[in-house]
């Protein structure tokens, strides 16, 4: 009788992401997990069940650094204006997760189960925010903003390196921040 194999739930997201980097989302298979990480589908499935809660672990695990950063900008009580703050200060971190969720998210705009949380979760971040003043539609700007700039990049559709990622999101918090000359709220750094 052999000796019963582990199954280790990061090593198997570990897989996913190597599936993700290598063959781009549409290669997210179980069985493709299975494979990379030398167990049965059922081994995967046991850990996750389906394709789509192997997906939200790995949102769920990508999610985690820009969940700490956005927490601390935002803080527990934060108002609209902060929380768009948060967002730009916990989208500017670029690295290798970030290219893997763009893929991802990507391939997920095409599924209704996971479109509607997507729409959910943008939505909620600019919640809230007044409309009717020049700082509420700059908010919204700057969000918008940040989320084509992090598309563009990370989606590959244009070359933007890391010296001009970061002056761009410092255009971004200097369109958050006002005019010149104006008082913006004080606000924590991240």
């Amino acid at each position: 009788m052999g000796r019963r194999r582990t199954v280790d739930r990061e090593q198997l997201l570990d897989a996913a992401e190597a599936i993700i980097e290598a063959s781009g989302a549409a290669g997210l298979t179980i069985d493709a997990v299975a494979k990379a990480a030398g167990i049965t589908k059922g081994g995967v499935q046991y850990c996750f069940g389906n394709k789509d809660a192997l997906i939200d672990a790995l949102f769920e695990r990508w999610g985690a650094a820009y969940d700490r950063i956005f927490a601390q900008v935002a803080g527990p009580e934060g108002n609209p204006l902060d929380k768009v703050r948060a967002h730009v200060a916990a989208t500017r971190p670029s690295d290798e997760a970030s290219a893997k969720s763009a893929s991802l998210l990507a391939a997920l705009a095409q599924t209704p189960e996971h479109l509607a949380s997507t729409r959910a979760w943008y939505r909620e971040r600019i919640a809230g925010l007044d409309l009717a003043t020049d700082a509420g539609r700059r908010a919204r700007l700057a969000f918008l903003a940040t989320e084509g700039a992090f598309m563009l990049r990370f989606f590959g559709f244009m070359d933007i390196d890391q010296a001009e990622w970061d002056a761009m999101l410092e255009d971004v918090q200097s369109l958050l921040d006002g005019p010149a000359g104006a008082t913006a709220p004080s606000r924590p750094s991240p």
